[in-house]
């Protein structure tokens, strides 16, 4: 049994137990966080009719709240001036535990 939720502006494919990282969520470490449901199998059983996914609910258990992505760097150069420039940025993210799918 698995679904696929919106998590963080992205789709996720999660089971009970499974740890995501998502964007920087509201909820702090050791909160709890709902998900909405877009497509939810359970074996040969598929449910995507909006009214029906309105009753299944995703919870989760919020790991850590002060995860942070890969370093991007971002290097600008101007040719023939000799100007150059140099930036980096982490994303800031959150780790979660699907705990209920139900």
């Amino acid at each position: 049994m698995y679904a696929i939720v919106k998590a963080g502006g992205h789709q996720e494919k999660v089971e009970v137990g499974d740890e995501i990282t998502v964007n920087r969520l509201a909820a702090k470490k050791g909160g709890t966080v709902e998900f909405p449901v877009v497509l939810f199998v359970d074996g040969s059983k598929t449910v995507i009719a909006a009214q029906d996914l309105a009753k299944i609910h995703v919870e989760g258990e919020v790991i850590d709240d002060e995860a942070k992505g890969p370093k991007v760097v971002i290097q600008k150069f101007h040719n023939k001036t000799g100007g150059a420039r140099r930036q980096g940025h982490r994303q800031k993210l959150s780790v979660v535990k699907i705990t209920k799918i139900a």
